[in-house]
């Protein structure tokens, strides 16, 4: 058959969810009473009470999510979130200590993970303890810089042209008015592209300890407006992020140039270490990560990684990091080469957001578990992202060491089988 499997079947189904009229009417719009919520900004105990009351729900549904302590705290965690009605628990497990010999982390860290994936925590656990057993990671940051990229429309080519040629001799002022928002970042640099009639900016800024995605759009907002205020080469449209940056998404851009924090971690394991806590061999372990990078080459992948995502999003979500960034983090390269009988092991990752300060940092649960870590507060920005780095290399060694024992599926059997209801 010409047509395949996939769409005959998808045909099938719906075939047969929408077998009359009246299913068919499901899917159509829908006019009728509609009650909306009426928004709440700042959040109070009053506040979360007056949602709950119009939501009709079970008593130990609002128990769950709007207990005592939140209730109490409902100020602090209004500063994060609109529309407040509770928290929700995650699971917190800890992986370590972890032994890191960083530019700037160094000692040994209990690592906070926040998931509610079973065998997650005892892998990364078992990286620590291998890497830690091996004299521990050495890492540090390659580069620095979060990008935003504005887009202006013009009439033409040639005025595309004259607005990049009044841009690069206007840097010095633009470069000021971006500054001006905050003392915490700096632009570091400017680069024009042009398509046709549309020029996008790439904008390159440091944001000390903080992550600095709000802080970098409200920088390069003010940019943009002291370019189309000042620029006597009139814009049609312009917009302060043209969807160039990679924000929150896994970019070609951003694999080769970084955005956030590029940060490298290796470790060389002995072949009695791998042995002892991996229960494999280097040799086993090099076979595998030969086939997994080929695996990588042809499905495209940006970088070749096992997966960085899992302890990614573990720990972005303990420590109060953006989530979302996960998309655009989980991105680099995993190596692993032979060091005679030993084995060699890094990962190069050009997209590390964390920060120590700012965004969901000072909510309670992730202020205590930045505390746990030692990393809490300013000053510790580029740390959190080599200890970020160091254990993304500690879930590659220990997944990469039970794909190639054939331990993976057996780990999740025993350790995530049968868990709850």
């Amino acid at each position: 058959m010409i047509v395949p499997f996939h769409v005959t079947e998808m045909l099938r189904r719906v075939r047969q969810k929408f077998a009359t009229p009246a299913d068919a009417a499901r899917i159509a719009p829908r006019q009728g009473a509609y009650a909306a919520l009426r928004p709440a900004r700042v959040a109070s105990r009053d506040s979360i009470r007056r949602f709950w009351s119009s939501f009709a729900q079970p008593p130990e549904v609002e128990a769950q999510l709007a207990d005592p302590a939140t209730l109490d705290l409902a100020h602090a965690y209004g500063s994060n979130i609109e529309n407040l009605i509770g928290t929700v628990k995650v699971p917190v497990g800890i992986a370590g200590p972890l032994r890191i010999n960083g530019v700037n982390a160094s000692g040994d860290y209990l690592v906070p993970l926040a998931t509610t994936e079973a065998a997650l925590v005892a892998s990364y656990a078992r990286g620590a303890l291998a890497v830690s057993r091996a004299g521990g990671v050495s890492t540090a940051v390659l580069y620095e810089g979060v990008l935003r990229t504005p887009a202006f429309v013009f009439e033409s080519l040639l005025q595309a042209g004259q607005f990049v040629d009044w841009v690069v001799g206007n840097i010095d002022a633009l470069k000021a008015a971006a500054e001006a928002t905050t003392r915490h970042r700096r632009l570091v640099s400017l680069e024009p592209a042009i398509d046709s009639n549309i020029v996008f900016l790439l904008c390159r800024y440091t944001t000390g300890d903080a992550a600095g995605q709000n802080m970098v759009t409200i920088a390069t907002n003010a940019l943009c407006e002291h370019a189309v205020a000042q620029c006597p080469i009139r814009a049609r449209a312009w917009y302060f992020e043209g969807n160039f940056s990679g924000d929150k998404k896994a970019s070609a851009l951003g694999t080769m140039t970084g955005r956030g924090r590029k940060v490298t971690a290796s470790v060389t394991l002995p072949a009695d270490v791998v042995h002892k806590v991996l229960h494999t061999t280097p040799q086993a372990m090099l076979d595998y990560a030969r086939v997994a990078n080929l695996g990588a080459l042809l499905s495209g992948q940006h970088g070749a990684q096992a997966h960085y995502a899992n302890g990614l999003a573990a720990l972005y979500i303990a420590t109060g990091q953006d989530a979302a960034c996960v998309a655009e983090s989980a991105v680099g390269f995993t190596r692993m080469e032979p060091r005679g009988d030993d084995l060699f092991c890094s990962v190069t990752m050009p997209n590390i957001l964390v920060g120590s300060v700012g965004g969901g940092t000072a909510l309670p649960s992730q202020q205590a578990a930045l505390r746990l870590l030692g990393l809490a507060g300013a000053g510790n920005g580029a740390a959190l992202a080599q200890v970020t780095a160091a254990l993304c290399l500690c879930g590659e060694i220990s997944i990469v060491a039970a794909m190639a024992a054939g331990h993976f599926t057996r780990a999740h059997e025993s350790l995530a089988r049968d868990r709850g209801p």
